[in-house]
């Protein structure tokens, strides 16, 4: 290489390394990135992501000293999960390795000392990764790409997170409302049952009789027992979310699910909303670009993946000649494709995108399907639910009230009016769990129109993997 295409060469390389050296870590960028892509999306809860441990602590202290409601436990969660404070971490690191992407690979330096008689040479050689630094700001935005990725995931784990916890809470408070109510039943049963005895033992009533009041008791237990142990099941499962523990899992809850809507809305562009809206499609959409941009990228550097330059600086000294000689030069490195043309990089990078412009097609198509049968579940459960409180509760407690009246009126034997507050419980416990099923279908129509998947994330490639296709050097 003569001088002065090595000194064209100069600005090139220097203005590479300036740009690798505006790159920098901002941790706190990424919470707020991530903050404006969760807006609006986590369950009816805002809350501002934290990492200051003192903080999280007196907040979550706070929420604790009322009834939990569901904004609260979504506020709690959102604050104080270490499966989400891993998540963040995560984003963390794939800031690190974007800033390290942007970073100028260093110099190679070498030292040979040759002896020959009475003459001594040391060489000393520097070189350099010509590809490494050429393609730096390249490497740099890939990487930067990589990152928006992540934040893309990291909202995703946000707001799948805040549904999970509000979901939590549904299921927490129904259970408990059931187990209320359930425990009126064994009341009645009870009632029922030391009656039956009492009769039976003075011979107004039928060993059959008795027995049947009896069994009913023991059904109405056991049922109560499960009742407790789902209600206990679902309060640990919300505060395994809210990453609470010690006396913080003595938590109260409120003591009802909130009233149902009183009209439902009619969705009309619920396909294109969950199109327009949620991150899994948007993340999609943006890695399909990113790919496509590495195809270009990894054909461009083809056989110069290794292109090495270097400054050699030599000494010779003759020790009987007194003589002291100094050479120097530059020397370029290039591999020589004689067994790798190649072509299996590019089929690689090949497959690469048409794999993710695949996925772009599988997840619009789910994302549709999800948005209809999310819309469809959740007007199904308003209907039934309406349908309880409007129809089937108000009759049983008229129903109740006339069977009282008889009662007094010694129209009604006490059986008659046990059975029929048997009934009127188990209606109202119906009730109750069509009311909770509505709730879970609003939360999981509300992640499946504006947030992500309802299913399992898909966890972002390493970066091991996808930078395959990126040039490296020695």
């Amino acid at each position: 290489m003569s001088r002065s295409s090595f000194q064209r060469g100069i600005p090139i390389v220097l203005s590479a390394v300036l740009l690798a050296g505006c790159a920098s870590l901002t941790p706190e960028q990424n919470l707020n990135d991530v903050q404006q892509l969760t807006a609006g999306r986590t369950a009816g809860a805002n809350v501002t992501l934290q990492r200051n441990t003192r903080e999280i602590d007196a907040a979550v202290a706070e929420l604790l000293k009322a009834p939990l409601t569901a904004e609260s436990a979504v506020r709690i969660a959102l604050l104080n999960n270490p499966g989400l404070h891993s998540a963040l971490a995560q984003l963390d690191i794939s800031d690190a390795q974007r800033v390290q992407a942007g970073r100028a690979p260093n110099p190679h330096v070498s030292v040979a000392e040759y002896a020959e008689g009475s003459k001594l040479e040391i060489e000393r050689v520097l070189r350099f990764d010509v590809v490494g630094l050429l393609f730096l700001p390249w490497k740099a935005q890939w990487q930067g790409q990589q990152h928006e990725l992540a934040k893309l995931q990291a909202a995703q784990e946000v707001i799948r997170l805040a549904t999970d916890t509000r979901k939590a809470w549904i299921n927490a408070v129904a259970a408990q409302q059931t187990v209320a109510y359930l425990g009126q039943v064994k009341e009645a049963a009870e009632a029922g049952a030391e009656l039956a005895r009492r009769m039976a033992r003075v011979g107004n009533w039928s060993r059959l009789q008795q027995a049947r009041e009896q069994v009913f008791l023991a059904d109405a237990a056991a049922q109560l027992a499960r009742a407790q142990q789902s209600a206990m099941s679902e309060r640990e499962k919300l505060t395994r979310l809210m990453g609470l523990w010690g006396t913080q899992t003595q938590f109260t809850l409120a003591p009802r699910l909130p009233d149902l809507p009183p009209q439902a809305a009619e969705l009309q562009d619920m396909e294109a909303r969950a199109l327009r809206e949620r991150l899994d499609v948007r993340s999609a959409v943006a890695e399909t670009g990113y790919v496509a941009n590495s195809l270009g990228m990894t054909k461009a550097v083809g056989y110069l993946n290794g292109l090495t330059l270097g400054y050699k600086n030599a000494s010779i000294s003759d020790n009987v000649a007194g003589s002291n000689d100094i050479k120097h030069g530059w020397e370029l490195e290039l591999p020589l494709p004689i067994f790798d043309w190649g072509t299996a990089r590019n089929a690689r990078a090949q497959a690469l995108y048409m794999q993710s412009a695949t996925r772009v097609r599988d997840v619009a198509v789910k994302a549709r399907s999800e948005a209809r049968e999310a819309y469809h579940g959740w007007r199904t459960a308003y209907d039934l639910a309406r349908h309880y409180r409007d129809e089937v509760v108000p009759l049983r407690k008229a129903i109740s009230d006339e069977m009282l009246l008889r009662y007094n009126g010694m129209l009604a034997s006490v059986w008659e009016l046990l059975g029929d507050m048997r009934q009127q419980t188990m209606s109202v416990n119906n009730a109750i769990e069509a009311q909770r099923d509505f709730w879970l279908a609003e939360a999981d129509l509300q992640l499946t129109l504006t947030g992500t998947s309802p299913g399992p994330l898909t966890r972002p490639r390493s970066s091991g993997a996808s930078m395959a296709s990126a040039p490296q050097g020695h």
